[in-house]
């Protein structure tokens, strides 16, 4: 018996590190919706919720566990182009200091991920944080994936803090950045 419980003692480390990449879930729900990026997230998109004149949003069949919601909006800003994004809005709190806790916890999950996306390379996601403070209404990290390559140059990964009203809001979102930026 001591020498049972001697060995998984001794393999504990070997355990813990032989988990591979993706140890929490966030990682894996991005490896998910990164890998459907390309396809505009035909792959991901649920039911229809609403349509507007510029944009029409789905349900997301895939979204963060614990997270309160996640949609894929397509947004019209032509007759002969689509742009899609995917949102996941993971926590919305009264209280400051709960938010950027969680906040800098994300960030902290997805930084240096690995992500595969079909034969590719593997890629890096990696970025800048920005420290949110109360006073701020409005924190942006946003992380890449390295190295940008073909599609993946414009692939945006941005974890945001706001605060709306009465709570402060935090999401993931993947989209094109440089369409994005063109809207803007």
């Amino acid at each position: 018996m001591k020498n049972l419980i001697l060995a998984l003692i001794l393999s504990a480390p070997v355990l813990t590190s032989a988990q591979g990449v993706f140890t929490n879930n966030a990682n894996t729900t991005l490896q998910t919706v990164i890998g459907d990026y390309a396809n505009n997230f035909k792959n991901i998109r649920g039911n229809l919720l609403n349509q507007e004149p510029q944009s029409t949003n789905y349900t997301s069949t895939v979204q963060i566990p614990g997270s309160i919601s996640a949609v894929v909006t397509r947004y019209s800003s032509s007759p002969d182009k689509e742009i899609y994004s995917w949102k996941c809005l993971l926590t919305q709190s009264e209280d400051f200091e709960t938010a950027a806790r969680r906040y800098k916890e994300v960030y902290n999950q997805v930084r240096n991920s690995i992500i595969k996306i079909g034969g590719d390379k593997p890629y890096i996601l990696n970025g800048t944080f920005q420290e949110p403070t109360e006073r701020k209404r409005f924190v942006s990290s946003e992380l890449f994936l390295l190295p940008a390559t073909g599609s993946t140059r414009k692939l945006k990964v941005e974890i945001t803090l706001e605060f709306l009203v009465t709570e402060w809001k935090m999401s993931v979102l993947v989209y094109d950045q440089e369409d994005a930026m063109a809207m803007e």
